[in-house]
């Protein structure tokens, strides 16, 4: 019998693969459990239809990110954070800190686990941070720390 399959099947396929399998399997596990459709001619067409839509969202979801790296682009936030001895940062300033003053200073939401921080900034002065907006691409924003 021939399967669509909607999920990964370890030692069988790929999600949206076509394979041979017996008719038992098929019956049994891939079909009971939602892990593929048998491959008549109605359910490849919806699952090609399917695909497409998947395919046109994704689009759209990275044409959102491009824009949204190119309206960071150039743009700078201000954050402030006390001074120790001689002129050095008290303390430091993390993701969630950048996060907050993104949507205070500039209107936008953007969640603190999309900001690529190694470690948080210790230093005074402006850091270029990127900002993980879709899996290719990749904006810059400066944040620029001063003494409070």
């Amino acid at each position: 019998m021939q399967v669509v399959l909607l999920q990964d099947v370890k030692a069988l396929g790929k999600k949206g693969e076509m394979v041979n399998v017996s008719d038992g399997y098929a019956r049994n596990f891939l079909l009971k459990k939602n892990l593929g459709v048998e491959a008549t001619p109605k359910n490849l067409n919806d699952l090609k239809l399917k695909k497409a839509n998947e395919e046109k969202l994704a689009a759209e979801e990275l044409a959102k990110a491009q824009e949204l790296a190119k309206e960071l682009e150039g743009k700078k936030i201000t954050l402030a954070i006390k001074a120790g001895e001689g002129g050095r940062a008290f303390g430091s300033v993390s993701t969630k800190e950048i996060a907050k003053a993104i949507s205070d200073q500039l209107g936008m939401e953007i969640d603190k686990k999309k900001l690529v921080l190694p470690e948080p900034i210790r230093t005074f002065g402006v850091t270029e941070v990127p900002i993980r907006l879709h899996r290719e691409v990749i904006g810059k924003l400066a944040v620029h720390v001063v003494e409070a």
